[in-house]
């Protein structure tokens, strides 16, 4: 096991591991407690009582969130005639068909979301094996692939997270910057839950969520009661 730094042991003696804490004090702990030298993140972690091996019990897809993440996202739409121009018009940073799909194929990433039409997928398709790995792949869960290729960019460029439980059924989703307003943090936290609870599968037993915790990038977890949000 990796050694934990300094600062990662002094933030983490600051948490009691006993107490499951309010939402609004776990995120003003985070804070205060955070050692990063840059605006981390903050990010909450739900532990769902899942099986994702049934097709039924799968989480995952896409939500704005109230406001955002603090991160500027980079995006690529494959589109061809006027779904191009639209996408070009909402501020798609890279617009594009076969050319664009060839320089990602050689292994050009400089994004962080794709964006596909139904009809380039089949075209997409073959770059599974680059974009797979590295979760990037457009799927109609997450809004990716869409013929209104003008809301997917203004809904990314506005804050949009996607959401996917491991197979663990662990789903980690960032909310915000460390510079954010506690309330902010607060007010997306709670969107997120109440998209995680609205998305609950039927057929999923027993206690839903097992276990929540809220945390900085490098920071320690922090347990969340759940009835706080």
């Amino acid at each position: 096991m990796a050694k934990k730094s300094k600062n990662y042991v002094a933030a983490k003696e600051k948490v009691d591991r006993t107490k499951k804490y309010d939402a609004t004090e776990a995120i003003a702990l985070a804070k205060e407690i955070d050692f990063a030298k840059f605006d981390a993140s903050v990010e909450v972690s739900y532990n769902l009582n899942i099986d994702v091996k049934k097709a039924d019990q799968q989480i995952r897809g896409a939500m704005v969130l109230p406001h955002g993440t603090g991160k500027t996202q980079t995006v690529v739409v494959i589109a061809k005639g006027e779904k191009a121009a639209e996408a070009e018009a909402a501020g798609a940073d890279f617009v594009g068909e076969e050319e664009l799909i060839n320089k990602i194929n050689d292994g050009w990433l400089e994004f962080d979301v794709m964006v596909a039409t139904p009809d380039m997928m089949g075209q997409v398709g073959r770059l599974g094996r680059v974009l797979g790995p590295k979760g990037l792949m457009p799927n109609p869960k997450t809004g990716t692939v869409t013929m209104d290729v003008t809301k997917a960019v203004n809904d990314i460029k506005a804050g949009q997270v996607t959401y996917r439980a491991d197979k663990a059924g662990i789903v980690n989703v960032p909310i915000g910057k460390v510079s954010f307003d506690d309330q902010k943090l607060l007010e997306n936290f709670k969107a997120l839950h109440e998209q995680i609870m609205r998305i609950k599968p039927s057929t999923a037993k027993g206690e839903y969520i097992t276990n929540l915790a809220l945390s900085t990038t490098f920071g320690p977890g922090i347990k969340i009661n759940v009835d706080s949000l």
